[in-house]
């Protein structure tokens, strides 16, 4: 059985963006690729509300991704694949980020799952990078409206752009979540039922590709 972990935000977790709960697992989108890989395969939820690539959260110290990619990975090892899908949280207003510092964030995030796993199971998982979704307007009237703005919203337009460099620069298959799907209009930021569902399609067909 081949494992695949999926290290994410709240859109990895399942964040529902109508009532803050989370989907159940029918919906999210690691459970919904599970089904469409089958048996052969088990997929991993590493979704967390409010991770970060490698930026320190105000009020929780343990969203920053880089701090826990090595002891997640070790946790499931053997692992086979790795997807990650971070970055939206680090276009928070708080962090004032530019584009360069967080793909810097998901080139260290990388560099660090690939020496782990050189070193703890002696290959390296065949790494799958995943652009988030745009952040919607519909983010600026929504609950989370004090978190994000204009800037943040252009930042999530130009994103791919950035990580792609650092997928090619890794060998990593890459993924531009934003061809696919979009955030719910509930808050412009979390996915609904479709867009896990395409995100899982999208997912599944990058893997096929791996």
């Amino acid at each position: 059985m081949k494992s695949v972990v999926c290290f994410g935000d709240s859109n990895t977790y399942g964040h529902n963006p109508v009532n803050g709960e989370r989907l159940s697992e029918d919906i999210r989108w690691p459970c919904v690729l599970q089904k469409l890989l089958g048996d052969e395969f088990k997929v991993i939820e590493e979704g967390l509300n409010g991770r970060t690539t490698v930026f320190d959260d105000p009020n929780d110290d343990w969203k920053n991704g880089v701090d826990y990619i090595k002891g997640i990975l070790c946790t499931h090892r053997p692992v086979d694949y790795l997807v990650i899908m971070l970055g939206t949280n680090d276009m928070k207003t708080v962090y004032n980020a530019s584009l360069d510092a967080i793909s810097s964030g998901l080139n260290e995030i990388v560099n660090k799952a690939e020496s782990v796993m050189n070193i703890k199971q002696g290959y390296v998982p065949k790494i799958l990078v995943v652009s988030p979704p745009e952040i919607s307007p519909d983010v600026l009237k929504g609950p989370f409206c004090d978190s994000f703005d204009e800037v943040s919203i252009d930042k999530s337009k130009r994103l791919a752009e950035y990580y792609k460099k650092v997928a090619d620069k890794h060998g990593c298959m890459f993924l531009d979540a934003k061809l696919y799907i979009k955030p719910s209009v509930e808050d412009g930021l979390h996915l609904d039922p479709a867009g896990h569902k395409g995100l899982a399609e999208a997912v599944y067909n990058a893997l096929k590709g791996l």
